[in-house]
């Protein structure tokens, strides 16, 4: 029952994806659909993307804290270099994660990721909901994100759009694991490599790393972009 339900959501998310669109899309990290017990969390992400309009440079800092075994919420402010090489504030995010399944209760691990983003000088919004799994075999892991987004605002105009982002690992050590990612959306879709790594202290102290580069495929135009990320948890 839970198994045809599962399916039922994907098969709703991949045919509404297809009709939906996503401009101005960003790469950033894949979410995997696990959440520590009673976490809290510290992250910061940067995102680089070069293509012919220049450069875009953003990043992220937000601090977690699980509301149960289950549910973790994240707050984060968003910073982007403007025109003049200066950083500002660029918008300010909440995202709830919700472990469905409990790590190899079934045929693949599964979770979900609701966000609400508002940016700081309009009056623009954004919704996210997503689906999020992930399925090992031996010691490699495929975890796939399916996002439907919507926007509005002073700005904007009302539109749905959609993301598949998809990371294939080979967990050859815990501190160095190798893989890569591929991201879609209605006007880009981007291949490369991405590195990540945990770090295990005592009890479920642990520190995250990741790395990517990652290229758009869009004919002939320059679009690649470099992320990173940080994130510790305890």
């Amino acid at each position: 029952m839970l198994k045809r339900a599962f399916f039922s959501l994907i098969t709703f998310l991949l045919l509404f994806a297809s009709q939906a669109r996503a401009d101005n899309f960003t790469v950033d990290k894949v979410y995997h659909p696990y959440v520590l017990p009673f976490e809290r969390e510290f992250e910061w992400r940067l995102t680089s993307r070069q293509n012919d309009d220049g450069n875009v440079l953003m990043q992220r800092f937000s601090f977690g804290h699980a509301l149960s075994e289950f549910l973790i919420l994240e707050a984060y402010v968003v910073g982007a270099r403007d025109e003049n090489e200066d950083f500002r504030v660029e918008g300010y995010e909440l995202e709830l994660r919700w472990m469905m399944t409990e790590q190899g209760q079934y045929w693949a691990d599964w979770g979900t990721l609701f966000e609400l983003e508002k940016q700081h000088n309009t009056d623009d919004w954004e919704v996210k909901a997503g689906l999020l799994t992930e399925k090992e075999f031996g010691q490699f892991s495929l975890t796939t994100n399916i996002t439907v987004v919507y926007e509005w605002g002073e700005t904007v105009a009302n539109e749905w759009e959609s993301e598949f982002k998809a990371k294939f690992r080979y967990r050859w050590l815990p501190e160095i694991q190798p893989g890569v990612e591929v991201y879609v959306a209605e006007d880009f879709i981007g291949v490369g490599p991405a590195f990540m790594g945990i770090k295990r202290y005592d009890r479920q102290k642990q520190l995250k790393w990741e790395l990517g580069f990652i290229a758009g495929l869009n004919g002939d135009s320059k679009d690649h972009t470099l992320r990173m990320s940080l994130e510790y948890e305890f």
